[in-house]
């Protein structure tokens, strides 16, 4: 009904007010109630740009995009303690916001400029109730679809287990300084890169499937591997820091190859295909923030048992999906 730029412009703008208020809040209450409004602007901005790309691009094309799209997805709660913290030091937390909000309104600006329209007008779905009601229960009914969802879901899990007790993992149990949890948190956002720079390419000579599942294994196995070490007392900072970048490194294949191949059935609810499933995603992550909350001891074990469990059951999941996906891709 609305086409892709218009909800992305009010996403931003709404966004960038909301990081406005929360710069200049005079209280908790207020500033809470302002976070809750940048928490609904950027949910356009989460879904959207995948939507974009699915009504452009399929394949190998759609894969190269969505990497760097995943890429700026896990690198920015990874770079985002090291930019807030050069704020944070010299200009007080308030500064942190005022940097959001610019950032974001050069974001907005960009999209105006920059970004064409690419969902036709007759390709718009009526906003209706029916309509949606329809779209998200096609979705929730393709088990393909939910399956390639859940194996994303779960490396969010893991991602956000990590990001719930990083902090004090670092800082309280290694005993890190607030900049060098900065540098050593940011670390991961390279592996990440790393491996996304290569699925679209692995994509084209082997296919998107088969990366995905070599990817999924090789998370299972780092994952499995990285607890089995921390579970017999090898639970040295930089042995860590080296198999965190291993298992994340298998990630950065896993999130955007699942992300393609769950859209590639659904090109006309694309727009709602990437919503459904970037809230399926981030309620697991949430999920895996409670658990690992409420298992953490102040040592790393609990951490990598949750990332192992995310691991196991990614590779379950794929089980049960990918020999379908396998098999639509031929047909």
């Amino acid at each position: 009904m609305f086409g892709r730029k218009r909800p992305l412009y009010f996403g931003l703008s709404l966004f960038t007010l909301a990081s406005l208020c929360c710069a200049l809040a005079k209280s908790i209450e207020w500033l809470i109630f302002f976070r809750l409004l940048q928490g609904v602007g950027a949910a356009s901005v989460m879904s959207i740009p995948r939507a974009v790309i699915r009504d452009s691009y399929t394949g190998t094309q759609a894969t190269r995009l969505l990497t760097t799209v995943m890429l700026v997805l896990a690198i920015s709660p990874m770079l985002a303690p090291l930019i807030g913290s050069l704020l944070l030091i010299p200009f007080g937390w308030r500064s942190v916001f005022v940097g959001i909000s610019v950032a974001t309104f050069l974001g907005l600006l960009l999209a105006i400029t920059s970004l064409p329209e690419t969902l036709k007008p007759e390709d718009r779905i009526p906003f209706k109730a029916e309509v949606m009601f329809n779209a998200f229960s096609t979705l929730l009914r393709d088990p393909v679809y939910m399956g390639l969802v859940c194996i994303g879901g779960f490396g969010f899990a893991s991602f956000f287990a990590f990001l719930a007790t990083a902090s004090f993992l670092y800082i309280d149990y290694y005993g890190l300084s607030p900049v060098q949890f900065s540098m050593a948190f940011a670390l991961n956002a390279l592996s990440f890169f790393l491996s996304s720079q290569f699925a679209a390419n692995f994509g084209s000579r082997f296919g998107i499937p088969v990366i995905l599942k070599w990817a999924i294994r090789g998370f299972m196995v780092s994952s499995l591997i990285m607890f089995g070490v921390i579970t017999a007392g090898f639970d040295h900072f930089a042995l860590l820091v080296v198999m965190l970048l291993m298992t994340y490194g298998c990630l950065g294949l896993v999130l955007p190859t699942t992300l393609i191949l769950s859209l590639e059935q659904h090109g006309s609810i694309a727009g709602t295909a990437s919503s459904l499933g970037g809230a399926i995603q981030l309620s697991m992550g949430a999920v895996a923030i409670v658990i690992t909350s409420l298992v953490f001891n102040g040592t790393p074990q609990p951490l990598a048992a949750v990332i192992a469990a995310c691991g196991v059951l990614a590779l379950l999941m794929s089980r049960l999906t990918l020999r379908k996906v396998i098999k639509s891709v031929k047909e």
